[in-house]
């Protein structure tokens, strides 16, 4: 049976059990700030399990796109090391939102393991829940009494809170579960030692399979436990190691999940990778090939999901995995140039008809990848010579070992492993020191930590309402009541967030920034400067909290911002329909940014855009400001019917079974945010920029409405101001033309009259020689320009042995000092430039440095420039 027979048996055994079979949500995370990645199926599903929303259907199943790299459920450095452990993995997962518990997904998962996957049963093992004193919580006898209906009580194992109480996180909804674990050693090793010894023990080859999760409790933030209002099943269940079990293989990566890629690494390499090796050397290559085909599955996915590699959060992490993987290419599979990229096409291959987004965006990935791949490599290259440096420092100063702080520059900087940097270092015969690089890791994890904290109270319910709705399309102004709220403290600043039963404010999403405005009951006004959307919940954010809480408010949206931010989101569709029209239709956005001053907008695209090709989209989208184009809004429409209108859909959003569809004549869009009634409304839309921001993907700056019209008149104000000081030229262009063109020839003649100066300075000064203790020093003011003084002093060097120079000279009534030194000075008599032009510097009320041979000094007071000459021949009389 392969990966995909395996994953369709599943889907097909629960749709007969009457769940609906949804989508994997996104593996990157947009509204729920306490995670950046999906790292679990339920986590689409967290608002149902609190309450705070109800599910249309109460038995769901899907597959879902987990990663984890990050936070608790964090694997990274246990990948590729062994032979279970991923970063991204699916999860097969059946659901239950207040339908069923216990009894029927315990019999379930016995009956779809072992009558569908025909499974031993002599060879699986349940744990479940013993209970836990500090929580107050008992043993979990119903699920051993459904268990032991079906399974020798031999094979059942009660085990602690650490392996069968699952937790998301601090806080949030939680309960015991019930693991399934399967014996996968020959009949041989069974009977030396029963496999209920083996299980939780970290053994290879005695496993878990399945994780059965009954949601009753919701973690409160002193760490109590409340029952939820209704009972929840939450199961997961890795398909790699699934198919690991079905396919008889030792290891997940010897499935056919892996295997194509690994062919794939072997080839590019001329490397094998040797099943069941007991070689050293052999293993090394084994884990190096295991990090790179688990690791560019989790690169792809995260690329295709709309997260790009980038210097902080999430696109850190997938740029710190990216990285990882060229890393052990690097060290153990002798790949000295980009390679990941090449096994996105496999990929695409693998995951056809089943999540598609690989294989619609592949030329983009390996784009991107290679890109990545590429800039990397440089820094590798930049971090070898970095050690080479350090090594050499260390040998000339006959030290034996590279301090701790160098060794972590090292792997923060330029992402060498702390192995690779021993074994250079060995090559040279120096150690590392590797508590002090394990300090200075340490550090920053805590200031990481500190930077990411924040304290978050438990919701005071102030009363239950069935479902939060948003009126904001339709309404500015209501009369709300707030239903909940909650203290925020992060880096020691307080605020409240507020939850209302109706809310006109729009929610941070889709690129749109939050609403802002105020609620009012009485005298007392309460601003709302921020509003954000937390798994199905909008949060108005506020620094104080209203006196009457209890009571009816008004709430009032900023209208002048809202309709600001209105235009500019419309004008975003208008830009993406014109790009794909001039520059063709491999146009997708890949990021937006949508606020009250401008709108930015990231789109795939693999070269610049040429200023033609900008004017041309600029005019095409004020061409449709101008035609007036009426909003045709279609809310709760079926997705399917969407899909049929040609509404475009962007990776890595989430879409449910019906949509909002945005239409202005030809752009067609899925979209939840805020726009004009017509596109007359914007009024004016201006391109500002265009740039890239990282391999294949380009980013426009514009402005719209009346930012645009003060952009205008900012520039017809110039162009106004340069004409009175043209006196009004018949032709502006022209006269500025002529303009610079006189002020280079004249500033040629000022460069020629320059040289001739310095020319003749150069006489002067040699005149002025005067021999001190063997050195012919010299100290003089001038007045030339700074950029002469240099090419001055050198080329009176090159005419006078043992020079000490010294030159005063100001400009614009700043002073500046120059010091020369000739080499056999600096040798025979110990004199250093930078050390004296500093000594000097304090003459003029400033500082200075440069090398032992010459050095400059800048300083506010001129009139001290001529107790500095004075003092630079003290400095050697």
């Amino acid at each position: 049976m392969n990966s995909k027979e395996i994953r369709k048996k599943y889907f097909d055994f629960f749709n007969k059990k009457n769940h609906r079979i949804v989508l994997s949500a996104p593996l990157v995370i947009k509204d729920d700030p306490s995670l950046l990645f999906t790292n679990a199926g339920m986590n689409q599903f967290k608002s149902f399990f609190l309450g705070d929303n109800n599910p249309e259907y109460t038995r769901l199943v899907n597959s879902q796109k987990c990663l984890r790299v990050s936070g608790k459920h964090n694997d990274l450095e246990e990948v590729g090391v062994d032979t279970y452990h991923h970063t991204m993995f699916e999860m097969l997962g059946n659901w239950s939102f207040g339908d069923y518990f216990k009894k029927e997904a315990i019999e379930w998962s016995w009956e779809l393991l072992v009558d569908v996957y025909q499974l031993n049963p002599d060879q699986i093992y349940i744990t479940f829940f013993g209970g836990d004193k500090s929580d107050g919580l008992s043993s979990d006898i119903e699920a051993y009494d459904h268990w032991k209906k079906i399974v020798d009580e031999k094979h059942i194992l009660a085990c602690d809170k650490k392996d069968n109480f699952w937790e998301m996180g601090n806080t949030g909804p939680c309960g015991p579960c019930s693991e399934i674990h399967i014996d996968l050693r020959d009949e041989k090793e069974r009977k030396k030692k029963p496999g209920i010894e083996l299980v939780n023990k970290d053994h290879p080859q005695v496993i878990e399979v399945w994780n059965l999760v009954f949601m009753e409790y919701n973690r409160k933030a002193d760490g109590s436990l409340i029952p939820l209002s209704k009972k929840h099943i939450d199961t997961g269940m890795g398909l790699e190691r699934l198919c690991m079990i079905i396919q008889n293989k030792k290891s997940n990566y010897d499935t056919d999940v892996f295997m194509p890629m690994i062919r794939k690494v072997e080839e590019i390499s001329g490397l094998s990778y040797k099943i069941n090796s007991n070689n050293k050397n052999e293993e090394l290559i084994n884990i190096a090939i295991r990090v790179v085909v688990d690791h560019i599955r989790a690169i792809s996915f995260s690329i295709a999901d709309g997260q790009l590699p980038s210097n902080n959060g999430a696109g850190y992490v997938i740029r710190r995995i990216l990285r990882r993987a060229v890393r052990y290419g690097y060290q153990d599979l002798q790949l000295k140039e980009p390679f990941l990229y090449q096994l996105v096409a496999i990929l695409a291959d693998q995951f056809a008809g089943v999540f598609s987004e690989i294989n619609k965006q592949k030329s983009f990935i390996e784009k991107v990848i290679f890109e990545e791949e590429t800039s990397f490599y440089r820094t590798l290259e930049h971090g070898l010579k970095r050690i080479e440096q350090v090594c050499g420092s260390l040998k000339k100063n006959h030290q034996k070992q590279i301090p701790g702080k160098d060794v972590f520059e090292l792997y923060d900087r330029f992402g060498f492993p702390v192995d690779l940097t021993s074994l250079i270092a060995s090559r040279n015969n120096i150690t590392i020191d590797e508590i002090g690089f394990n300090d200075a890791l340490d550090l920053q994890k805590k200031r990481s930590k500190a930077d990411a904290e924040s304290e978050k109270s438990d919701w005071e319910i102030l009363f239950k309402d069935d479902k939060e709705e948003f009126i904001g399309y339709d309404y500015l102004e209501s009369e709300i009541k707030i239903t909940r709220h909650r203290t925020i403290v992060e880096k020691g600043k307080k605020s409240f967030q507020l939850v209302f039963n109706y809310t006109p404010f729009y929610p941070e999403g889709g690129g749109q920034i939050g609403d802002v405005g105020y609620i009012q009951n009485g005298e007392q006004k309460v601003y709302i400067i921020d509003t954000k959307k937390e798994n199905d919940l909008i949060l108005h954010i506020t620094s104080e909290l209203p006196k009457n809480i209890e009571s009816t408010f008004k709430a009032v949206v900023d209208q002048n911002k809202r309709e600001l931010i209105c235009n500019n989101h419309t004008a975003t569709h208008l830009l993406h329909n014109a790009l794909r029209e001039i520059l063709g239709s491999h146009v997708e956005q890949k990021g937006s940014l949508v606020n009250d001053e401008y709108l930015r907008f990231d789109f795939s695209h693999f070269e610049k855009v040429s200023e033609e090709q900008l004017s041309n989209i600029e005019s095409l989208v004020n061409k449709k400001v101008r035609s007036n184009i009426p909003l045709q809004e279609q809310r709760n429409i079926p997705l399917s019917k969407a899909k049929e209108m040609g509404a475009m859909m962007l990776f890595g959003e989430k879409y449910g079974d019906v949509v909002r569809v945005i239409k202005f004549g030809d752009s067609v869009e899925l979209c939840g945010g805020i726009h004009v009634p017509s596109t007359s409304t914007i009024g004016n839309f201006k391109i500002l920029s265009e740039s890239s921001i990282a391999a294949g993907v380009r980013r426009i700056e514009a402005v719209s409405s009346v930012v645009a019209d003060h952009y205008y008149k900012d520039q017809l104000e110039i162009v106004k101001q340069v004409n009175q000081l043209l006196k009004s030229p018949d032709n502006t262009v022209k006269a500025v033309k002529e303009l610079l063109e006189m002020n280079s020839s004249l500033q040629k003649k000022i460069e020629k009259l320059n040289k001739e100066k310095s020319g003749d300075l150069i006489d002067e000064l040699l005149n002025e020689v005067e021999q001190i203790n063997g050195i012919n020093f010299i100290a003089k003011k001038i007045n030339i320009e700074n950029a002469l003084i240099k090419d001055l002093a050198f080329k009176i060097k090159e005419k006078v042995k043992d020079l000490y120079l010294v030159i005063g000279s100001e400009l614009n009534g700043k002073a500046l000092l120059t010091v020369m030194i000739s080499s056999e000075l600096v040798k025979e008599k110990n004199l250093h430039a930078g050390n004296i032009v500093n000594e000097l510097a304090v003459e003029i009320g400033g500082r200075g440095g440069g090398q032992p041979f010459f050095a400059t000094a800048g300083g506010k007071d001129v009139n001290g420039i001529d107790l500095a000459l004075k003092k630079a021949k003290k400095l050697i009389s």
